[in-house]
C-alpha cells in the first residue's frame, strides 16, 4: 500500500540515489548546499546531523537537515536546535513541502524539550527570506556566515 502525503524518510541505501537526486532551481542555488554536503557534514557530526528525505507518496520531494544541539560558538556556551538545510525540488516547490519540512522539525524539537528553533538564510533575491518570515520566524540580529539568523519560540 502506497502512503499518500508527505512523510520524512531517514536516508538509507535503499533512497540515496532519490536524495541526492534532489536540485533547487538552478538560480537559488546560492542561497543552499547540495544534499551531497549535507549528507557529508552528516556522516561527519552523528549525532548533531539529523538529514531526513522528504516523500509524497513514493516521489521524493526534498531534503532537510536539522542539527539537534549543535555547539554555535565552539566553546559550550550555546547550544541550539534548528533547521540547518531545506532543499525542495525545482518542480515540487510552492505545494507545501517546505512549510511541512518546517513544521515537522519544529515537532521534533519540541518532543525533545527545545524551545528556540534557529534557521539560518542568505539574504538576497531569490533567497529564502520571505518564507522563513511568513512561518513566524524573525532575524535575531545575528549574521552567520553572511547569513541572517532567524529564530521562531516554540511554544
Amino acid at each position: 500500500m502506497t502512503t499518500t502525503g508527505p512523510r520524512l524518510a531517514e536516508i538509507t541505501p535503499e533512497n540515496l540515489d532519490a536524495a541526492l537526486g534532489i536540485h533547487v532551481r538552478p538560480d537559488q542555488e546560492h542561497a543552499v548546499a547540495p544534499v551531497v554536503k549535507s549528507l557529508a557534514e552528516a556522516y561527519v557530526r552523528p549525532g548533531i546531523a539529523w538529514p531526513r528525505l522528504i516523500v509524497d507518496g513514493d516521489r521524493p520531494v526534498g531534503f532537510l537537515m536539522a542539527c539537534l544541539g549543535i555547539d554555535w560558538y565552539g566553546d559550550g556556551s550555546d547550544i541550539r536546535s534548528g533547521l540547518w538545510r531545506l532543499n525542495i525540488a525545482a518542480g515540487e516547490q510552492g505545494k507545501g513541502y517546505g512549510r511541512f519540512a518546517v513544521e515537522s522539525v519544529a515537532e521534533q524539537l519540541r518532543r525533545r524539550g527545545t524551545r528556540k528553533f534557529y534557521v539560518t538564510w542568505h539574504p538576497g533575491p531569490n533567497g529564502p527570506e520571505g518564507f522563513y518570515l511568513g512561518l513566524g520566524f524573525r532575524p535575531d540580529g545575528e549574521n552567520s556566515g553572511g547569513q541572517t539568523v532567524g529564530l521562531l519560540e516554540l511554544n
